[in-house]
């Protein structure tokens, strides 16, 4: 016994969660996303095969997801920050109100079913996977981002609704950005930062979340498992340049179609687990 649980449980759920993070990094090289996209539906599967109590499995997948965006976005930043790619004002704009988007997801987390938050990531997702199947390189909501109050709404909202889908804000804010007439290159560089800011206040937001539940697996603290991040980061970050590996074999236009299909792929896995 190992903190009260049984050697041979623990080394089954470490070896689990080892593995979901080969499957994590592998996906996330390939289609060159910043990993909780892809997490969040690997942690859920593991979960699941490990018999994770059903009520709190996806509220797992999303703080733990979190939790290993944390580390791996700061080690992001730094390399973009490095190359001046990043957009130091609009993220310094955003702090607050992102901050404020992840503490209101946080708090509405708590109060939801597990069916639900799989219902708001599968929302999510299918509408992303639309926009990238229909999108136009030429479409414009303007010339650049407002100023004033619509770009901190923009700010809560990318806080908001990537908490509630355990992401780090690159798959909105790349979008928004583009959309706004940024280069791509600014877009993921910001992004990276803003991973850093939206992580860190989630992480802690679902540790209290979850700090009573009931039936957390071993070395959970509240719905963040401190097991998986210690085992999904190494094992991801190695894994992750052989996707992007396979990855420079095909196009961009590719990799966003095979994204895309993820994205619709695991939004009807979670549909169906609704019915």
């Amino acid at each position: 016994m190992i903190f009260g649980f049984p050697i041979a449980d623990l080394l089954v759920f470490a070896g689990a969660l080892a593995v979901a993070g080969v499957v994590a990094g592998l996906v996330a090289g390939l289609l060159g996303v910043g990993g909780g996209a892809v997490m969040v539906p690997v942690l859920f599967q593991f979960f699941e095969f490990l018999g994770i109590d059903p009520a709190i499995r996806m509220h797992l997948a999303l703080g733990t997801s979190l939790g290993i965006i944390v580390p791996t976005s700061v080690r992001s930043f730094r390399a973009h920050q490095k190359r001046g790619a990043v957009d130091m004002d609009l993220l310094r704009v955003w702090i607050v109100p992102v901050v404020l988007g992840v503490a209101i997801a946080s708090f509405v987390a708590a109060y939801v079913s597990g069916a639900g938050l799989r219902l708001i990531f599968a929302l999510i997702a299918i509408i992303v996977a639309i926009k990238i199947f229909f999108a136009k390189e030429d479409w414009r909501l303007g010339e650049d981002i407002p100023t004033g109050w619509l770009r901190r709404v923009y700010g809560l909202a990318i806080g908001f609704f990537s908490t509630l889908m355990g992401i780090g804000g690159g798959t909105f804010n790349n979008t928004l950005m583009t959309l706004y007439n940024r280069p791509m290159h600014q877009a993921v560089a910001t992004s990276s930062g803003l991973g850093f800011i939206i992580a860190v206040p989630a992480t802690v937001g679902f540790i209290l979340a979850g700090w009573n539940a009931a039936n957390l697996p071993p070395f959970s603290l509240g719905f963040v498992n401190v097991l998986g991040i210690l085992l999904v980061i190494p094992t991801s970050m190695t894994f992750a340049p052989i996707g992007a590996r396979i990855a420079h074999a095909i196009s961009r236009r590719q990799l966003e179609l095979a994204f895309a299909v993820f994205l619709t792929i695991v939004a009807i896995r979670f549909f169906v687990s609704l019915a």
